[in-house]
């Protein structure tokens, strides 16, 4: 059965639904770098009947519109104290099911930690979902000043939530938790603005955040993320509320291949709109249609309205996160610029995972790459817990004030945890890497007048990886990118081989100068660690013995170009967001942009390497390379290009990294 990454991910943080979502996509793709489920016996109905009361609640909001959340109260002496419980709470658009009071899941959580210790835990259907009256709608903006009962929104639901619970559920503390993650992570941001006061911690997890300017799910660097949008859509589509707790999401969408580069490639994007519309209405139109920062995207980037938090926050991602990449730090960010005087703490915790990957998997690997350690595993216990645990039970947490660094970030390549009390962490400063003649990539500012050039042709896109799938497979931020150096229409650039370690700790800064033939161009900038021949495989049987994989000269990981980030520009949008502008050909133009942070070491012995091309398909929506309305791009308008990529000292190009000094 394959779902929707974002609806089953997402459903991690929904209490109440977790393991058979897991279980199903686990199934579905195995060895993809998703969650895993465990034979713990936590999680079965049966623990949970025996642990815990289940109430369902249809609580009035201020409007008088009613929400539905299901209520699982620890039953007497199940724990080692009766009580009284704080509140744990999340709030999904993915349902809260199985609805019933004799219906009990397979999990209230997806912490074995925190099931076992006991909390009120508390699942909502968000306005318009599922069992919860009113209109959905996606991403619903905040209203910073409210004039009346009218105006509401996630923050207004979420206090009207804590106001009822407070009040006809027995047994509580009178303190309040919040987590969620993905689209419940939102939910979660938006529920601590102008927060209620029994909301004690917060944990927004991979939250979407900014849909269109930050590295999330929709739109990165202006191109739209098509195949995880068009996938995701095809399941998550409007309801009339309150429907029946057991109607389907969606169901199956029907691509006809396997092979979702066919797939995209035989469809330009207004042909996909017209294919989902033959299910019925869809969120996917309003996508695709807002190609710009527009007044459909401006009011839904909620780090602008993270406003009056008075709650200990605890935000958490991903490195290996494809869809809410930069939600995490963005939401951190916004909480300290807006809350300057915040007595209670605010932190950020990125760990080398997928979308929800700290939820179920060990978190010890993804795809070929491993991490040497059970790093989700270390975090729920560690990190998690602890964090609810204090501000909900009041249980003492070390020996300092604060429980937690201001930024735990695990450091890729060293696979080390990190503890920062700012980010980027003090002493990390902009260091330019340039490209040079002859695929040379080096810390040296380049000299001469050279330049570098492919062609780049949308009918013969770029692939992202180098398999056929049919889905957006999470290993591929890892994914050995030495199928795209072989092509003609990708330029390298490497370093020689390292002396020392470089440690990359924040965002990377493409900075090129390039020209094109055509009128617009998307140019995409991969940045890559290059693995020496003789790095051992990392099966330790196998390598003990000196084996070799599928009789190739090299171990598994001799030589690997791991993808340590990537991201597209597209190029209309250099100068404006709002206002595309056409490149005049043959003009040489400065193309600027900031991908996504990393904390990464490239090791002594390795090499670092970037990557150029105009297309990584089909991740990325095909640039037609012409100046024009891209999801209504007519055939004849998708044309070659050839692109220029100056590495000169008149017109230098390469990479700012945030360079940390070596001890």
């Amino acid at each position: 059965m394959r779902l929707s990454r974002r609806v089953l991910l997402a459903s991690l943080a929904c209490l109440c639904t977790l393991s058979a979502a897991c279980g199903l996509q686990a199934q579905a793709n195995p060895g993809s770098g998703l969650p895993r489920t465990t034979t713990d016996p936590v999680d079965s109905e049966a623990w949970v009947r025996a642990h815990y009361t289940k109430y369902e609640f249809r609580v009035p909001m201020r409007d008088g519109v009613k929400l539905f959340v299901s209520v699982y109260e620890p039953q007497p002496g199940a724990f080692k104290d009766n009580g009284p419980y704080p509140f744990l709470m999340t709030r999904t658009p993915y349902s809260c099911g199985p609805h019933g009071e004799d219906q009990y899941p397979k999990s209230v959580t997806y912490s074995n930690e925190l099931a076992q210790s006991g909390y009120i835990f508390v699942c909502g259907d968000v306005r318009g979902r599922y069992a919860s009256e009113g209109d959905f709608v996606e991403m619903r903006p905040h209203i910073d000043k409210k004039s009346g009962p009218r105006d509401v929104d996630d923050a207004s639901d979420m206090y009207d939530t804590v106001e009822y619970l407070l009040k006809h559920v027995p047994n509580n503390n009178g303190k309040v938790g919040i987590t969620g993650i993905s689209y419940p992570g939102f939910f979660t941001s938006a529920s601590i603005i102008d927060s209620h006061p029994a909301i004690k911690a917060a944990s927004p997890q991979a939250p979407m955040t900014d849909l269109y300017l930050g590295a999330d799910d929709s739109y990165h660097g202006g191109a739209f993320m098509l195949a995880a949008g068009y996938g995701f859509y095809t399941g998550f589509v409007p309801q009339k509320n309150p429907v029946d707790p057991g109607s389907p999401r969606g169901g199956r969408f029907d691509y006809g291949t396997n092979d979702m580069y066919e797939f995209y490639l035989r469809d330009n994007t207004s042909n996909l709109t017209k294919l989902l519309e033959k299910r019925g209405p869809t969120l996917f139109r309003d996508q695709i249609e807002h190609t710009t920062l527009d007044s459909y995207w401006k009011p839904r980037n909620l780090s602008e309205h993270m406003l009056n938090v008075h709650t200990a926050v605890m935000t958490v991602g991903g490195w290996f996160d494809a869809e809410d990449l930069t939600g995490p730090l963005k939401t951190y960010n916004a909480i300290d610029k807006f809350n300057p005087g915040l007595g209670a703490m605010n932190t950020v915790v990125v760990g080398p995972w997928v979308h929800g990957g700290w939820a179920r998997s060990d978190g010890d690997r993804l795809g070929d790459v491993t991490f040497n350690a059970k790093t989700a595993d270390f975090y729920r216990r560690e990190i998690q817990f602890p964090f609810f645990e204090h501000y909900l039970k009041d249980a003492p947490y070390g020996k300092g004030a604060q429980p937690l660094p201001k930024a735990y970030m695990f450091e890729t390549g060293t696979n080390a945890w990190r503890k920062y009390d700012q980010w980027p962490p003090k002493g990390a400063e902009p260091k330019m890497i340039y490209f040079h003649a002859g695929g040379r990539l080096s810390f040296d500012a380049p000299t001469g007048k050279t330049s570098d050039s492919y062609v780049s042709d949308p009918m013969k896109p770029v692939p992202y990886v180098s398999y056929t799938t049919d889905t957006v497979p999470q290993r591929y931020m890892t994914d050995d990118q030495r199928f795209a150096g072989r092509r003609n229409d990708v330029l390298v650039y490497q370093t020689d081989v390292l002396k020392e370690d470089v440690t990359v700790a924040g965002p990377i800064s493409p900075k090129l100068h390039i020209s094109s033939t055509a009128t617009d161009s998307d140019f995409v900038v991969k940045l890559i660690d290059v693995y020496p021949f003789d790095y051992p495989n990392p099966d330790a049987a196998d390598a003990a013995q000196g084996k070799r994989i599928l009789g190739a000269a090299p171990l598994l990981l001799g030589g690997y170009q791991q993808l340590v980030r990537g991201e597209p520009f597209r190029a209309k949008f250099r100068n404006s967001w709002e206002k595309p502008e056409a490149l005049k050909p043959g003009q040489v133009t400065a193309i600027n942009f900031d991908m996504p942070d990393v904390n990464h070491t490239f090791r002594k012995g390795h090499r670092i390497m970037v990557q150029v091309q105009s297309s990584w398909f089909p991740l990325v929506d095909r640039n037609p390379q012409t100046f024009t309305d891209i999801p209504t791009a007519k055939p004849e308008q998708f044309v070659k290009a050839t692109e220029t990529v100056y590495t000169g000292a008149d017109a230098p190009s390469g990479v700012q990294e945030m360079v940390l000094p070596q001890p």
